[in-house]
């Protein structure tokens, strides 16, 4: 047997001590842990050690890269297309990839999205996809290229082969309450992102209720860490911050966030997501090349539809089949008469998963035509008696408990105060973070105002 070059226990005192890991020896940890040198008891004595003293940016991009390493690298070139991807850190009723990816691949842009499942109360991409009679998300290298080459846009589960390091170390960060710590987070998502290849990447980076970091701050820096990341590997990368407060449209579940989708592809759906998926997908645009393509025309004139359509069935999908319809239907309706000002988008993505529409464990099925349709949003008036959303179950038992979820989870008010804020916040690049202009003068930034 082989003599490692390095110690295991070195390693870890080194961060325990609020030190820099030097880079051969970060690099050798992370691949001795992946041949199982490494034992998990010392990464995780590791994670912990990095959740309470952080790492510096050249150790974030080592470690990553160290990640990235232990599996393949997907070889996007000779597509003859510019290729872009986009990542969202979750939330509840964010359908953007279904409308965006084809909307950007109707510009001739590669569009690859390695997407995953819901757990919890945040939606899965490939969840709601499933919806689609026909639709699979397995497909193998080979078919994800000729995808890319014929249509542009790939909606598909990520490959084992993919930053295999990073699964196991997810799973220790799991159980030993680290997931939340920015370094490691930033290097689980970026590594797989990276290993992708693609030539760059637009982040959708949440905060709110509903979204996994709730606080803004933290958020930010989850977004500046990340697009150093990007920018250090040589992969050109944007964030946009945006509010999870609220759910995300008037949809929060699989099929009926499908349906949505395809109302924003036709030129409708709800102005939150409109106004979301234009700005990524003018980000994506801009990155690859195309600062004066109009997505927007896009939308109306069926060039995204058309490519929709082609992306669906190229995986096999019906994009004319029924989607799944609901067994059980329980509306609930307003007792008072005002203005709708508060809608807690974590309690109604709990809901929803109580419904079906989402899994406890990662083995779970779930219940396609599950969820809740919004009849009223932030800053919607209503009267006494007007529907305010409906749950939707294969199964009425589970109506109980996704109700008890949502006790004390809208707020009517005689009058609002300064309506709807914007979905986007914030944009972060290489030159650093700038509220996003869009946003009206009377509402608050939850971010210190100027660029820095």
């Amino acid at each position: 047997m082989a003599l490692e070059p390095f110690d295991a226990i070195d390693v870890i005192a080194a961060k325990r001590d609020g030190g820099a890991v030097p880079e051969p020896e970060l690099r050798w940890f992370v691949d001795a842990f992946d041949r199982g040198v490494v034992t998990d008891a010392q990464m995780a004595a590791f994670a912990m050690s990095v959740r309470f003293n952080g790492m510096g940016r050249d150790e974030i991009r080592v470690l990553t890269s160290a990640i990235i390493d232990s599996g393949e690298r997907m070889d996007l070139s000779g597509l003859g297309r510019p290729t872009v991807d986009k990542h969202s850190t979750g939330g509840v009723g964010d359908k953007i990839t279904l409308p965006l990816a084809p909307l950007v691949a109707s510009f001739g842009v590669a569009v690859p999205q390695l997407s995953g499942r819901g757990l919890g109360h945040t939606g899965g991409t490939l969840d709601k996809l499933e919806s689609i009679p026909g639709w699979r998300a397995e497909l193998t290298s080979a078919e994800i290229r000729e995808r890319l080459r014929d249509n542009g846009a790939v909606v598909c589960a990520a490959g084992s082969g993919l930053a295999p390091a990073d699964k196991r170390l997810y799973a220790l960060r799991d159980v030993t309450g680290t997931v939340e710590s920015i370094p490691l987070l930033a290097s689980s998502i970026m590594s797989k992102k990276l290993a992708e290849g693609p030539d760059a990447l637009v982040l959708d980076v949440k905060f709110g209720s509903g979204a996994f970091m709730t606080d803004p701050d933290l958020s930010r820096e989850l977004a500046e860490t990340m697009v150093s990341l990007g920018e250090d590997s040589g992969v050109r990368t944007v964030a946009l911050l945006t509010d999870m407060s609220a759910p995300l449209g008037r949809t929060i579940g699989n099929a009926n966030e499908v349906r949505e989708a395809v109302e924003v592809l036709a030129g409708g759906g709800p102005a939150d997501v409109v106004e979301l998926t234009l700005a990524l997908a003018r980000e994506m645009l801009d990155l690859a090349g195309l600062p004066d393509a109009d997505p927007a025309a896009a939308l109306r004139d069926g060039r995204a539809m058309d490519a929709w359509r082609a992306m669906i069935r190229g995986q096999g999908g019906d994009p004319d089949a029924a989607l799944p319809a609901p067994r059980e239907s329980h509306t609930v309706r307003s007792e008072r008469s005002g203005v709708l000002t508060g809608l807690d988008a974590k309690a109604f993505g709990v809901s929803a998963w109580r419904l079906g529409a989402g899994r406890s464990r990662p083995d779970d099925a779930v219940a396609h035509a599950a969820g809740i349709d919004l009849h009223r949003v932030v800053g919607d008036a209503v009267a006494a008696g007007d529907a305010l959303f409906t749950l939707h179950a294969d199964d009425a038992a589970r109506f109980p408990r996704a109700l008890a979820s949502l006790e004390g989870a809208w707020r009517i008010d005689d009058a609002a105060a300064g309506g709807r804020p914007p979905r986007v916040a914030a944009r972060i690049d290489a030159n650093g973070f700038a509220p996003a202009l869009s946003r009206p003068a009377d509402t608050a930034l939850p971010f210190p105002s100027g660029t820095e």
